[in-house]
């Protein structure tokens, strides 16, 4: 199999050759992880684990600083540089609209727009790799906001002013349906998988009601991945944390893959979620980046991820994936244990 077949077969939930591969880091954690191997070159990387989807995006604005080491993005969304022994990692702080006291405050940021973003290298892209399955995208409709509002604000938004929320989701998923309208358009629509983002789960449970979650943040989800099948994708939905008392909704909304299914909680255990919604849904990620690939053993990881392979595997509908970006504590003999089988 080619690595876009195996990828699209275990999709459709049915047994691959193996199962398929997909690879993320943040930067510090490439360059740890290059380092180790003694090479710069990312491809030869990726092969040498047999990834078998590449991910896409185009070019957009640079962020610029604010002074006192801050950092502002075209969102509005403001971080910080950490430094870590193998380069600085981003840490966010309360957004631009983290002061807004009126819906008239939201509406008069100068919000960006894809007119912004530069997609005419996405079709190279595209054609430098045929043979794998190709992810677009970072579009987020409730989580980012929250950043750019500021968390506290947000959850107080919710709560008091219903309409400021709905005004910033609908800002953020106006530009990404016409995103990824532009992604598939100069693609030839050769995506197959688009990114769909919102975190709603905490390491205890969720980090709001069914109620709320269905009020402000499922109807911009539904509309995406309405918009992503239009486009003859599927949908990769992440959302970290304990979110067991969402999934069933998520299946409803249209979302075709759970990522990164964090360990965090019984029902977010391979097991329990193959039970239940293994003939629904289709998972990526699941290997624990919080203790098990800082702190354990390659022995241990290799484990672990035969579990994976073999409780979500079963059958195919799952991608192998670590449980969120891999991190810069995270020590090169252990990403190299998830690949290793």
């Amino acid at each position: 199999m080619t690595s876009r077949e195996r990828v699209f077969t275990a999709l459709r939930h049915e047994l691959p050759d193996r199962v398929p591969r997909d690879f993320w880091a943040e930067e510090p954690a490439w360059r740890r992880l290059l380092a180790h191997v003694g090479y710069e070159d990312r491809e030869r990387l990726l092969r040498q684990f047999q990834i078998d989807l590449r991910h896409l995006d185009a070019s957009g604005p640079a962020e610029r600083a604010l002074g006192a080491g801050v950092f502002q993005n075209f969102w509005g969304e403001r971080f910080i540089y950490q430094p870590t022994p193998w380069g600085p990692m981003r840490e966010d702080i309360p957004g631009a609209l983290a002061a807004a006291e009126s819906l008239a405050d939201l509406e008069a940021f100068p919000w960006p727009s894809p007119d912004d973003r530069d997609y005419s290298g996405l079709s190279q892209q595209a054609r430098e790799h045929e043979e794998y399955a190709l992810v677009y995208g970072f579009a987020d409709v409730w989580q980012r906001p929250a950043l750019v509002r500021g968390w506290e604000g947000m959850f107080m938004d919710m709560a008091a002013h219903p309409e400021r929320v709905h005004f910033l989701c609908r800002k953020f998923t106006d530009y990404y349906l016409e995103d990824y309208t532009r992604a598939a358009e100069a693609t030839a629509g050769r995506i197959g998988l688009y990114l769909l983002i919102s975190d709603l789960g905490s390491q205890h449970g969720p980090l709001m009601s069914l109620a709320m979650f269905r009020h402000f943040v499922a109807p911009y989800l539904g509309e995406m991945a309405r918009h992503i099948h239009r486009l003859g994708g599927r949908v990769l939905f992440h959302s970290c944390g304990a979110i067991g008392p969402f999934i069933p909704d998520l299946i409803e909304l249209g979302v075709d893959v759970l990522d990164p299914i964090q360990p965090a909680t019984p029902d977010m255990a391979p097991e329990r979620l193959k039970a239940n919604y293994g003939d629904r849904l289709s998972f990526h990620g699941g290997i624990d980046m919080q203790k098990l690939l800082p702190f354990g053993t390659p022995e241990q990881v290799q484990a672990e991820v035969r579990r994976y392979c073999e409780v979500l595997g079963h059958g195919g509908g799952y991608i192998l994936s670590p449980a969120h970006f891999f991190q810069p504590d995270v020590p090169p003999e252990n990403v190299l244990a998830v690949y290793s089988q």
